[in-house]
């Protein structure tokens, strides 16, 4: 292989010691553990680059696992760089798209077609419904979420229907639950989407790990195959993860793990802390390797992180250090109420604009749940500061888009029961949902495929037999495009005549014409996706199974590039920010109520925040209020406790806004330790509140008051109408605000803001 001598040379050369051992080791277990920004995409990257140029590794024997497709992507760009087009035979990309591969070529062994469909969580969801409703259960009770965790759950333990259904403690646990049917639901699902061929996002580990147990002379094949298995974000890992890449290294037992115990926040996922923890224990010879030197934040960010880890018991020991610059202090802000947290962050944005011209895109806001966004996009879009909320609707889950993808996935696969409720009456054929239904059950109870059905519908449903007759013979015309061209040609043939771009297009209004866009964009995707020279399978098939495999940060798609960034921590892990902001630092909201009844719950909360902490190069921004809605009604919140593991010698506290001179409230919100020292040493002797009306600020007609409005006082801030008094010549209102209590004012006089 002839490479530019500089390729050859440079990457090395760009490494610290700790990266270039764990580049340079040549072979069996290796464990990197990689500290925040400290480099472990880099040397994952170059690692595989010097596998294949300096020990003569063939790339098709390399088999190297991500979480995303973007980071497999990213990667596999950068090995291209160093090793040439060799990089494109590396078996690279998310666990969920390895394995799809791999259960394509072999799904014969397991019963399924090879085009076997993949359902996305809204069609898993959409058939647990019917379950539920054909069981004449409480859908109350019942909810698609709860069940398809609690399946979901059990495939990640790899614990099968027919195991779950023999297990007393299992039954019992759903007793007591209320829920003593969640293992009957369990085998019809899983029964049902056997009979659709049709896999999960869980079957996709679950039967992988069925295959290779199953089936011994497939795992041998894939073990002599594969001389390397590297995995990267491995704290990320869940048993059935660890168990399938376990067994793939045993025979060469090359097996490269790279990740960050103290950056394990997936639990409710699955994930499982353990397999980084013990790693060490099942493999006893492994090398390991610890970066600790961290790129990426300032002294003070990455001395704040190790201050909070330390916290944690169970942990890998590591002391991550920066040659960077001290930088800035740590800055608290101290809120009233989740409001004024809300302007003090986009106030501070909006300065760090225009005085530092800092780049909305360079800044982000953080927070512990959705629902703490609300007070944040209110404050910045009074400030007209543009910004982008990440985990909202993506683009394959528009209804014009499944609709679409729904006539593919039928077309591919008559079996897919959900694809087949979805566009058997879209366009509009007559058909109702009892007729729908009909043919479902038609079909499970005659143990018959549900295209058998159709083609036979005279048996089953004779009235239908004149529409169902088209519609088969429409989907067997699909057929034929599908098999004599290319994906892009088939997908344009199926929009056409299908009767959904036409009925798209005759809907003028602005919707309709969004979404017959949305459509011809996906048509955009299909020829993108043919036109792409690194793709060899151009049918229409592995298009579906690409879109299915895609996860949210692949399809954010955003063509505005100075928006401010909202999102959740979790959503935030793997990006970084110049400044960051990280709001409701209360306790009960972070750490949440829900993660207080275990050491090990508090830690997974301790580790979230540690990831928040270090998605920040520059500043970071730490802000709670002393008072917060929540459940519709104000409760007065305390400091997090994350503060006090803080040493004040960080932390510049923000004094521009006080807490409520109410001593009831106030004593209800004095923090302790540290974070109390510091307050001590910095706040200054007197505190009152003064509320501050934004810009816009304008008193409304108050003619139509009522009991129960909520309102804004320049002076007093919020508060809600208690009591109405109309008796006389002056009309008067009681308001209980939100800060300085219960007043009663004139009307006539008083200056009132109405927000509804």
């Amino acid at each position: 292989m002839i490479l530019q001598s500089t390729n050859r040379m440079n990457y090395i050369e760009q490494l610290n010691d700790p990266q270039k051992a764990a580049v340079l080791h040549p072979e069996g277990p290796l464990m990197i553990i990689a500290g925040a920004g400290s480099g472990k995409t880099r040397v994952l990257t170059y690692r595989i680059a010097h596998l294949i140029q300096h020990h003569g590794v063939d790339p098709f024997q390399i088999l190297a696992l991500t979480f995303t497709n973007k980071a497999a992507q990213e990667m596999r760009h950068r090995i291209e760089q160093v090793v040439g087009t060799e990089a494109r035979n590396i078996w690279m990309g998310t666990f969920h798209s390895v394995f799809a591969r791999i259960l394509r070529y072999e799904a014969d062994k397991l019963g399924y077609p090879s085009n076997f469909t993949i359902y996305d969580t809204e069609d898993s969801k959409s058939l647990i419904k019917a379950i539920v409703k054909e069981l004449n259960l409480d859908d109350k009770v019942y909810k698609p979420n709860t069940v398809l965790n609690r399946i979901s759950g059990a495939k990640n333990r790899l614990i099968s229907w027919q195991e779950y259904n023999q297990n007393p403690i299992f039954n019992s646990d759903d007793a007591s639950a209320r829920v003593p049917k969640m293992g009957e639901i369990y085998r019809i699902y899983a029964q049902r989407c056997f009979k659709a061929s049709a896999m999960d996002f869980d079957d996709l580990l679950f039967n992988t790990n069925v295959l290779f147990r199953d089936h011994l002379d497939v795992l041998n094949k894939y073990q002599h195959r594969f001389k390397h298995v590297l995995v990267d974000e491995f704290q990320d890992t869940n048993v059935s993860q660890y168990l399938i890449t376990k067994k793939l290294s045993a025979v060469h037992r090359n097996f490269c793990v790279v990740g960050d115990d103290a950056q394990s926040i997936y639990a409710f996922r699955g994930a499982d802390i353990q397999n980084i923890l013990n790693f060490e224990k099942d493999f006893p010879e492994a090398f390991i390797v610890k970066l600790e030197q961290n790129y990426r934040s300032t002294g003070n960010i990455v001395e704040v992180a190790n201050h909070i880890i330390k916290n944690n018991s169970a942990q890998l020991p590591k002391k991550v250090w920066t040659s960077n610059g001290p930088g800035n202090l740590i800055e608290v802000f101290r809120a009233a109420t989740d409001n004024e947290e809300g302007r003090l962050v986009a106030s501070s944005i909006f300065e760090e604009k225009m005085q530092r011209q800092t780049r909305h895109t360079e800044m982000a806001v953080l927070y512990r749940t959705n629902s703490q966004s609300r007070a944040l996009e209110e404050a910045l879009r009074k400030m007209n500061i543009s910004y982008r909320i990440i985990g909202g609707l993506s683009f394959y889950q528009r209804k014009e888009i499944k609709d679409i993808l729904a006539y593919f996935r039928f077309v591919i696969n008559t079996q897919d029961e959900q694809a087949f409720k979805r566009i058997i009456n879209l366009p509009k054929r007559g058909i109702g949902l009892t007729s729908v239904d009909k043919i479902v059950v038609s079909a499970f109870d005659h143990d018959l495929p549900i295209w058998q059905v159709l083609e036979n519908i005279s048996s089953f449903v004779p009235r239908l037999i004149n529409v169902v007759g088209d519609f088969v013979s429409f989907i067997k015309r699909c057929q034929i495009e599908v098999t004599k061209n290319d994906a892009y040609q088939a997908a344009t043939f199926i929009a056409q005549h299908s009767g959904l771009l036409k009925e798209l297009y005759a809907d003028k209004t602005v919707e309709g014409l969004s979404r017959y866009e949305n459509v011809q964009e996906l048509l955009n995707a299909v020829k993108e996706f043919v036109d792409d020279p690194e793709k060899e399978d151009k049918s229409l098939g592995a298009f579906l199974q690409e879109v299915a495999l895609l996860t949210s940060e692949d399809t954010d798609k955003s063509q505005d590039n100075d928006r401010v960034t909202l999102m959740t921590i979790h959503s935030a892990k793997g990006l970084e920010f110049k400044n960051v902001y990280v709001v409701g630092m209360e306790e009960e909201l972070f750490p949440s109520m829900m993660m207080l009844g275990s050491r090990a719950d508090l830690e997974e909360e301790r580790r979230l925040f540690y990831v928040a902490v270090t998605r920040a190069k520059s500043k970071l921004f730490l802000s709670h209020a002393f008072n917060r809605y929540r459940f519709g009604r104000m409760k007065t919140c305390e400091p997090s406790r994350f503060l006090d593991e803080i040493d004040p010698q960080y932390l510049k506290i923000n004094h521009s806004t006080k807490k409520n001179s109410k001593p009831e409230l106030a004593q209800h919100a004095q923090p302790s330790g540290q974070y109390a020292k510091s307050l001590v040493k910095k706040a200054p002797v007197k505190t009152t509140y003064t509320h501050q009306p934004g810009a816009d600020f304008a008193p409304s007609d108050t003619t139509g008051l009522a009991q129960g409005m909520r309102v804004e006082h320049p002076k007093f801030g919020f508060g809600t109408v208690t009591n109405m008094d109309v008796q006389g010549a002056n009309r008067k209102a009681k308001i209980n605000f939100e800060m300085v209590g219960e007043k009663t004012l004139l009307l006539s006089f008083a200056k009132l803001k109405i927000h509804g």
